[in-house]
């Protein structure tokens, strides 16, 4: 994390447990993440965005600044997500950049149709990750300026 750089609150949705381990590893190294929470499929992601079941209270489950999105998830995958979260208007403005394995163009290509901010694939190495990590919180944190969000139910 860089001298101007705010911590953020970052909500990772992501159904494999090695994934959520090295990035939550390489975001407490960086710095970068002031709050990490995690979910494991679409249905907890849409849960936790609107304060539904376990994610009810605010104070432990505010709104993210930011969403990693996998787009392989069970129940619901991380396309239908997208595609709910992009439609709703008092989440659409939350950033979400998809963090999956997929290269395909397709998949990049469809994606931002449905409104993604980035789209990133996973990096092979743990090194990479780093990297990347530090490059999402130069740019997401310190370069753009984002909305200061009010949670709205």
């Amino acid at each position: 994390m860089t001298k101007n750089q705010k911590k953020c609150k970052i909500l990772v949705a992501d159904d494999d447990p090695d994934d959520r381990f090295l990035l939550e590893d390489a975001l407490t190294e960086t710095k970068l993440a002031d709050h990490l929470y995690f979910v494991e499929d679409g249905e907890q992601l849409m849960d936790y965005l609107h304060g539904r079941g376990k994610y009810t209270d605010r104070r432990s489950c505010p709104r993210p600044d930011l969403i990693l999105l996998d787009l392989n998830m069970p129940k619901k995958d991380g396309w239908e997500a997208l595609k709910e979260i992009k439609s709703d208007p008092h989440l659409r403005q939350i950033p979400i950049v998809v963090f999956t394995t997929s290269k395909a163009e397709e998949d990049i290509y469809r994606t931002y149709d449905l409104g993604v901010n980035s789209f990133i694939s996973k990096p092979v190495s743990y090194e990479g990750l780093l990297n990347l990590v530090q490059k999402l919180g130069i740019y997401w944190f310190e370069t753009v300026s984002l909305p200061n969000f009010k949670y709205h139910m």
